[in-house]
This record gives structure tokens, sequence and C-alpha cells, in this order.
């Protein structure tokens, strides 16, 4: 009875915790619900393919200004966060070639790189 009790209550506690970090995770971690922002800065790529936004994003009073960038697919619609820098209210953007961008002196390739401030 000892067992099967304590075997429960660990499967309980697991399954609380996997909820419990699927409902953190995205809000905290993923850069797929950042706020939207005020757009500032705007650059296309050579090719004209891709376009990268930089948006000013006020937290309120309590936190510093952000700066979020965003990658556009000029052909398809299709966008993804892939700047996400804290305390900065600029963006520098210089596309350096067809699929690598710098945006504040980070350079990312805009098929597989992301900067965010949390993760450094």
């Amino acid at each position: 009875m000892k067992k099967t009790l304590m075997r429960s209550i660990v499967v309980i506690v697991s399954i609380l915790a996997c909820i419990v970090g699927y409902l953190i995770y995205p809000f905290f971690y993923s850069m797929s619900h950042l706020p939207q922002g005020t757009l500032i800065e705007q650059s296309i790529s050579p090719s004209g393919e891709f376009t990268v936004n930089a948006y000013l994003v006020n937290g309120g009073a309590t936190t510093a200004l952000c700066v979020r960038g965003e990658l556009q697919n000029n052909k398809t619609g299709k966008r993804k966060n892939m700047y996400w820098d804290y305390r900065i209210d600029k963006a520098e953007i210089v596309w350096i070639n067809n699929e690598t961008v710098s945006i504040n002196g980070h350079v990312l390739s805009i098929k597989n790189d992301t900067f965010d401030w949390r993760r450094e």
C-alpha cells in the first residue's frame, strides 16, 4: 500500500511539474510570445527576399526599453522573431549578405540563428 501511494504521489507531482513547465516556457523563455512594440527600423535584404523589422518595446515603468527584431519573408509573408535585446532603444541593421544580418553588432544567420538577451 505504501509503495502504491508513493508511486501515485510521484506520478502526480511529475504531471503537475510538466504542466507548469509547459505553461511557463512559452511566456518566459520562448521568442514566440514577445510583445509587439512600435516599428523603429526596417531593412530589406540585398536580394529583396527578406525584411528585418525592428520594434521598440516599452514594458512600462518597472522595465527598461527593449528591441525586438522580426524576420519577414517577403514572398510568403511569414514572420519570425529572431532578435530580442534588453536595455536598448535603437536598432542598427546591416545586411552582410542575403542570408546574414547584423543587428546592433549581433551577427545572425537568417536560417537558424537568434539572439535573446535572456539566454546570454
